[in-house]
């Protein structure tokens, strides 16, 4: 791999597993620092390999947990990163939350949830990155295909990571003058552990065949895409990229 991003900081959220993972090992492997970032202590073991496979690629590597739908904790995310690597440069929020469920069948809690995880998280994290990294950094936030679909079941999901490209328009007008991109990368329906319990199989094969190839997006398909944004795609910003085989469009 090569060493463009040598002597460069990022932090990950939700970096330490599926999506995440792949892209903190691969920002590692071209010579950044990495902040893996986790929730909950099940994925800690998962946190630790990442770090692992960063420090063997020969940069400095620090996890970090914490619910990041708490703001105080977004703040003593890039704390952290700071105090490990001096600044930060890239920022990437893999965070989120799927729920496929009828209006009609949603609760309060789900709602709130949801909109706490996918909005919520994101909107604090985009604030504290505008704060914290250096002139000319990095923003990528992954939100989903979906916004570009007209489908049943996925309200609180879909409707919940819209704001995001809101969020993401004004973020870039705003941080422009520092020279800092943000931009969006919305995958299709990945083959990871999060979509399955989501789906029939019928669905399941039904998600396949929209796709080009007649195959679920994989997170190799994704990582190579934020680290472009993050690397030769710097003149792109306020954008969300759609990169999902064809599943939607628009």
């Amino acid at each position: 791999m090569s060493n463009l991003l040598a002597g460069k900081s990022a932090v990950v959220a939700a970096g330490a597993k599926n999506l995440g993972g792949l892209i903190s090992t691969g920002l590692a492997e071209r010579g950044a620092n990495v902040l893996v970032h986790f929730n909950s202590a099940s994925t800690e073991a998962d946190a630790d390999k990442i770090v692992a496979a960063a420090e063997n690629a020969g940069v400095e590597a620090v996890k970090f947990q914490a619910d990041l739908t708490v703001p105080a904790n977004v703040r003593q995310l890039f704390d952290t990163a700071i105090e490990a690597f001096g600044s930060v440069d890239i920022a990437v929020n893999t965070v989120g939350q799927v729920l496929r469920k009828p209006i009609i069948e949603t609760t309060e809690a789900e709602y709130d949830s949801m909109f706490d995880i996918n909005a919520k998280a994101a909107f604090f994290f985009l604030q504290e990155a505008g704060r914290r990294l250096n002139d000319g950094g990095k923003i990528v936030t992954v939100v989903t295909s979906l916004l570009a679909a007209f489908t049943d079941g996925y309200s609180t999901y879909a409707g919940a990571k819209a704001p995001v490209e809101h969020f993401t328009r004004a973020a870039a007008k705003e941080f422009a003058t520092r020279g800092i991109s943000v931009n969006n990368v919305a995958p299709g329906p990945m083959d990871t552990p999060f979509f399955y319990p989501q789906e029939t199989p019928e669905r399941v094969e039904f998600h396949k065949s929209q796709a080009m190839g007649g195959r679920l997006t994989r997170i190799e398909d994704i990582a190579p895409l934020v680290e472009f944004l993050i690397t030769d795609g710097g003149w792109i910003t306020g954008q969300t990229i759609f990169a999902n085989g064809g599943y939607t469009t628009r």
